[in-house]
């Protein structure tokens, strides 16, 4: 479902003083719903619903993992790809505080901090990606292209299923 009022979100900024085209789809946000109930509530596959994950290594440098819906991040195999020791999630404060937005509303774009950003490669074999634009219960609809047009992008293979 579309509507007529566009947030006016550091993420949905960046995107329009880019000039990215995207559209604007919202849902009813549910508490650790994830992926499942936003692709349910839309209509569209969760393999193209695209999480954003704050993650940090052991030296508590933050980083931010686009991975599909449907699929998990293997922190290990990350970790091994960066060199480092090991990755984790962020707590929800944490994360908040890197980014700007609350758990649930994370968008990579328009972050308060910057951060290395790493792409599940598949990501780019889909036509169209549907990702948070900053709100709880709000994604926007970009090619995947848009991504490196926006972001210093680093494309990973650390998906694993659940």
């Amino acid at each position: 479902m579309n509507s007529p009022h566009i947030p006016s979100t550091p993420a949905v900024l960046m995107l329009k003083a880019a000039l990215i085209p995207f559209s604007t789809h919202f849902y009813t946000y549910e508490e650790k719903g994830g992926t499942a109930t936003s692709s349910r509530a839309l209509g569209v596959n969760e393999h193209e619903v695209i999480k954003t994950l704050i993650m940090a290594d052991e030296k508590a440098s933050p980083l931010i993992v686009l991975m599909h819906g449907d699929l998990q991040v293997s922190t290990k195999n990350l970790a091994r790809h960066l060199g480092v020791k090991h990755i984790e999630p962020c707590s929800a404060l944490v994360a908040q505080r890197h980014s700007g937005y609350l758990v649930g509303g994370t968008s990579p774009f328009g972050t308060r901090k910057k951060m290395p950003v790493y792409v599940q490669n598949s990501i780019w074999d889909l036509p169209h990606i549907y990702i948070n634009g900053g709100r709880r219960g709000f994604l926007v609809r970009i090619t995947p292209d848009s991504l490196t047009q926006l972001l210093p992008v680093t494309p990973v293979n650390v998906a694993i299923t659940t």
